[in-house]
């Protein structure tokens, strides 16, 4: 089954940093874009091609930086980071990772709490 698995939220203080990750699972192949996004109406943060072009959103442009990884002897992205600084209570929401096939194919992870305190 192919799954997304999110991890790094949690609680930081105003100003703080934290680092969120995704991977994807073995099966999951042909990933061309991974890119984390937070909120009901799920805001892009911040988004990487297999190519390593970035997309930010205008939310966090500045606060972030996003790296990825592919698989061995692939194209396939598999994991990404996302390391989130300055982090204010305006940040606290449900971060989601997701992942798009090659075949313009949507997944997401189940999200990842993120809570900034003052």
């Amino acid at each position: 089954q192919v799954q997304l698995v999110e991890s790094g939220g949690g609680s930081v203080q105003y100003g703080g940093s934290l680092r969120l990750s995704c991977t994807a699972s073995e099966e999951f192949e042909g990933i061309v874009t991974m890119g984390w996004y937070r909120g009901a109406q799920r805001e892009l943060v911040a988004s990487i091609t297999n190519r390593g072009v970035i997309n930010w959103g205008d939310s966090m442009k500045g606060r972030v930086t996003i790296a990825g990884e592919t698989r061995r002897n692939t194209d396939s992205l598999y994991t990404i980071g996302m390391v989130m600084y300055g982090l204010g209570p305006e940040d606290s929401n449900t971060y989601y990772c997701k992942a798009v096939s090659r075949w313009d194919s949507d997944y997401w992870g189940p999200g990842t709490q993120v809570t900034v305190s003052s």
